[in-house]
C-alpha cells in the first residue's frame, strides 16, 4: 500500500478524501495517513470525519515526521509552488490541484523542480476523467465517425459556485482560470494541441471581480477548429451544472453529448445511435456533483497505477503547461483583441 498525506482540507478536498478512502477499501493500493491544514479547527473536523489521527498545521513538519510515498496538494494556486517544491526537496511524488500556479513562470518552476528531483508530478485536471468525456474520446480514437474537423466543448450554468468557494468572487481572473482550464484541457484531450487561440471575455455579474463568461476559438495542430465556451451567468430552463456538453462534426458522421449525458452518433448515411452515458452515483457522492466526484476517483486510481508502474501520468506537469498556456493566451487575446499563436512552453 502507498501511504500519502493530503495538504488542504477545504471544499474540494472532501471529494479527494472520499476517493482515497474508496481506493483503500477496494484494493488497498493507497491510503491517506496524515492531514495538514493551516486552519486547526477545519483540520480537526475533517480528521475526525475520516478517522485520520495524524494531523499537522505545518506542511514541512508533516513531511519531516511522516514516512510517505506521495503528497496530495489540495490548496489554492498561490501556495502550490512552495508546497510542490517542499515535496520535491523530500523526493516525494506530488499530485497538485489546478490551476498549477498563478503564473506560467511559477508553473514552469514547479515542473522543473520535480524533474530535477526525479519525482512524478500530476495535475488534478479532473474534467477529462469524467466517464462520459472519456467515452467520447474512445469513440474518436476508434474512427467510427471518421476524422473530426470541428468541435465545441461547452459549460454554461448559473449555479452559485460562490457559496461554497467565496474566494472565486474576489479574483481579477475567474472563469477561464478556474473553470476554463478544465474545459480547455478537454479540448486538448479530444482534439490535440493548439496552434492559435482567440478569446472574448465578459463580466455579467456585477458583484464579482473577474470575468464570468468566456468564448474561445482554438485552431488545433491537426486541422480541427474548436469552440470552447464557459459561463456562470447563463440561466436555462434546466440547470445543467456541472455537465460539459460536446459537439463534434467529422468526415463520416457527428457526435453530440447533450444534457443528461445523452450521446447521439449520426453516420454519414443517416444512421443514428443513442446511448445513455450517465455516470454512476458512488456511495459517497451526491447529485449533481456525481460526475465530478467519479472523476476524482478515476484520476486518483490513475495516479496510483502510474506510481506503482513508474509511468508518466496523463495529466503530468509538462502536459499541463500546454493547458496553462491556453489560459494565458485567452487572457492575452481578450486584452489585445488578437489571435495568440501558441509556441513551445
Amino acid at each position: 500500500m502507498l501511504h500519502g498525506a493530503l495538504i488542504g482540507c477545504g471544499f474540494f478536498a472532501i471529494n479527494q478524501l472520499n476517493a482515497w478512502r474508496d481506493i483503500a477499501a477496494r484494493d488497498g493500493s493507497a491510503d491517506i495517513v496524515a492531514l495538514c491544514d493551516t486552519n486547526a479547527e477545519r483540520l480537526a473536523e475533517v480528521a475526525a470525519a475520516f478517522g485520520i489521527s495524524r494531523t499537522y498545521t505545518d506542511a514541512a513538519e508533516m513531511l519531516e515526521r511522516e514516512t510517505l510515498d506521495f503528497v496530495d496538494i489540495c490548496t489554492t494556486a498561490p501556495s502550490h509552488r512552495a508546497l510542490v517544491e517542499l515535496a520535491a526537496s523530500r523526493k516525494l511524488p506530488a499530485i497538485c490541484q489546478k490551476p498549477l500556479a498563478p503564473t506560467i513562470e511559477d508553473a514552469r518552476a514547479i515542473v522543473d523542480a520535480c524533474e530535477k528531483a526525479g519525482i512524478t508530478l500530476m495535475v488534478h485536471e479532473n474534467f477529462r476523467w469524467q466517464s462520459p468525456l472519456m467515452a467520447v474520446r474512445d469513440i474518436l480514437a476508434s474512427g467510427r465517425i471518421g476524422r473530426p474537423f470541428w468541435g465545441r466543448v461547452s459549460f454554461r450554468s448559473a449555479f452559485d459556485v460562490y457559496a461554497g468557494q467565496p474566494y472565486l468572487a474576489t479574483g481579477k481572473r475567474f472563469i477561464v482560470e478556474d473553470l476554463g482550464v478544465h474545459v480547455l484541457d478537454v479540448a486538448r484531450f479530444l482534439f490535440g494541441d493548439v496552434l492559435g487561440l482567440t478569446a472574448r471575455l465578459a463580466r455579467v455579474n456585477p458583484d464579482i471581480a473577474g470575468e464570468d463568461v468566456a468564448t474561445m476559438m482554438l485552431a488545433h495542430e491537426n486541422g480541427v477548429t474548436s469552440v470552447v465556451d464557459c459561463s456562470y451567468a447563463t440561466r436555462l430552463e434546466e440547470e445543467l451544472f456541472p455537465q460539459t456538453l460536446v459537439e463534434i462534426d467529422a468526415s463520416e458522421g457527428s457526435l453530440r453529448l447533450s444534457a443528461g449525458y445523452q450521446l447521439t452518433l449520426t453516420s454519414r448515411t443517416g444512421g443514428v445511435e443513442r446511448h445513455d452515458l450517465s455516470p454512476p452515483l458512488l456511495p459517497w457522492a451526491s447529485k449533481p456533483w456525481h460526475n465530478v466526484q467519479e472523476s476524482v476517483l478515476l484520476i486518483q486510481k490513475h495516479w496510483v497505477e502510474c506510481l506503482l508502474a513508474g509511468t508518466r501520468p496523463s495529466t503530468s506537469g509538462d502536459d499541463n503547461l500546454k493547458t496553462f498556456a491556453l489560459v494565458n493566451a485567452a487572457y492575452e487575446s481578450a486584452a489585445t483583441g488578437a489571435t495568440i499563436q501558441l509556441r513551445d512552453v
